[in-house]
């Protein structure tokens, strides 16, 4: 089994730099950055970049501090899917070509894909440096808008 801890960092929400970051706890990680989002987008690009990250038959257990992030890919996905990318209120789906994009991804993978929520900034290892981690990229995409 692989477990992969995520995490967001969006520096002014909404509309702030992001920063996205897995950690897979055998030793691999990985992060980046974009000059604008929301919370919830780079919570979302976190697991959804783990997964990436993480082909193959192996259950992939992905952990992650944002109920929203682990309610999209795994409670919401399949209503959504039904509804057609509609809420059940009717209304479209928030950040909809990023559930997609996620949505493919789980589906390509062999090997089945869990989720496991966990209280951040309690001294999770794994949790703290996935947010560093997502902090640190957010900081580096503001830094090229800076230095113009």
């Amino acid at each position: 089994m692989i477990i992969v801890s995520t995490d967001g960092s969006c520096l002014r929400n909404p509309g702030g730099a992001i920063g996205w970051a897995w950690v897979n706890h055998q030793g691999p990680k990985a992060s980046g950055g974009a000059t604008t989002g929301t919370n919830q987008i780079a919570e979302l690009r976190a697991v959804l970049e783990a997964v990436r990250a993480h082909p193959g038959p192996e259950p992939l257990v992905i952990e992650s501090d944002s109920q929203y992030a682990i309610r999209c890919a795994s409670q919401w996905l399949p209503g959504w899917r039904r509804n057609g990318w509609r809420t059940s209120a009717g209304a479209p789906v928030k950040n909809l070509d990023l559930i997609q994009q996620l949505a493919r991804t789980i589906d390509e993978r062999t090997g089945p894909v869990r989720f496991r929520w966990v209280r951040g900034h309690v001294g999770d290892a794994f949790n703290e440096l996935a947010d560093e981690l997502a902090g640190l990229a957010a900081r580096a995409a503001v830094a090229p808008a800076a230095a113009s």
